[in-house]
């Protein structure tokens, strides 16, 4: 088996050309991705429904807007929590992924992360890939591979943050956050 470079923690941007509706101008965070395949979550899709509709003692601890995203086509109805912690160290009932992010034990009870918690977003769902398919997304130009920051996990306004991520990008990419939403009104 051919080695893979590993993209964890870095965000896929999806390319105007992407025709899966699923992720029409989609920001994926990589929270995993080897040989065995890739997994990610969607930043930019909130949806209608509050955590605390869905997860009452979390709701309080949820960065704004206050809302579950979908984090993808796979699994809606399980949730999974990410959560910015600051520092070499993190609370019981979570676990660094990279950096300063990680994932949260959403049996744990809220108190004893609360504390610690810089930022904390719940998704219903996540992007997942097998082995080799990513790579072959990639190969196809469906995605632009970038730098995540910490702050793209916790974006209040996760609407704008396709255009946000292109937008810091140099050269030529960060022309594409100009792309039209619909091109034949172009």
């Amino acid at each position: 088996m051919t080695e893979v470079s590993s993209l964890t923690g870095r965000l896929l941007v999806a390319t105007p050309a992407l025709a899966d509706p699923n992720f029409d101008r989609a920001v994926v965070l990589l929270l995993d991705h080897d040989d065995e395949g890739s997994l990610g979550v969607v930043l930019n899709r909130p949806t209608p429904v509050t955590v605390g509709d869905v997860l009452a003692p979390w709701a309080g601890l949820a960065g704004e807007p206050g809302v579950v995203f979908q984090g993808g086509p796979v699994s809606l109805d399980a949730a999974l929590g990410l959560a910015v912690i600051p520092g070499d160290e993190g609370p019981i009932g979570w676990r660094r992924v990279f950096g300063a992010i990680g994932l949260v034990d959403l049996e744990t009870p809220p108190e004893l992360l609360g504390p610690a918690l810089g930022a904390l977003r719940i998704f219903a769902g996540y992007a997942g890939w097998g082995p080799g398919q990513l790579e072959a997304e990639l190969t196809e130009g469906a995605w632009y591979v970038v730098e995540s920051e910490p702050g793209d996990v916790s974006s209040p306004t996760p609407e704008t943050l396709w255009r946000q991520v292109l937008r810091r990008q140099r050269g030529d990419l960060a022309m594409v956050a100009t792309y039209p939403d619909d091109p034949s009104l172009n």
